[in-house]
């Protein structure tokens, strides 16, 4: 990982769920972090992809996963995969009880088949 402009560590999370989905009532597959605002977005497996629309907007390209468990990074710009990289402000996941897909009562019985592949 070579462009630290693109990170800021000390920024926290937006919250622990898609901004946009939780704007609208959408629902998520699994969650996204971008490395420099903080921002909280869904991936692209996720009905709306709102973390690429973040980054298609801002042109941030570096995400984390917001996945308990996970720290991998994702490059937008070079399509690149980081096994790990800096520790960002936590939290480093949304709550353990959240489920993925989620949120909770949002998320329909046939999710699987909205999924992108």
């Amino acid at each position: 990982m070579t462009d630290t402009d693109a990170i800021d560590p000390s920024v926290p999370p937006t919250g622990t769920g898609c901004v946009e989905c939780d704007a609208t009532g959408g629902w998520w597959f699994h969650l996204r972090r971008c490395a420099r605002c903080g921002h909280i977005g869904c991936c692209d497996s996720s009905p709306a992809q709102h973390a690429t629309a973040h980054w298609k907007a801002t042109g941030h390209p570096l995400v984390q996963s917001f996945e308990p468990g996970e720290d991998w990074f994702w490059d937008y710009d070079s399509d690149e995969l980081y096994e790990s990289g800096p520790e960002l402000a936590p939290p480093s996941g949304h709550p353990l009880g959240q489920p993925a897909p989620g949120p909770s009562g949002r998320v329909p019985d046939d999710w699987a088949r909205s999924l992108n592949r």
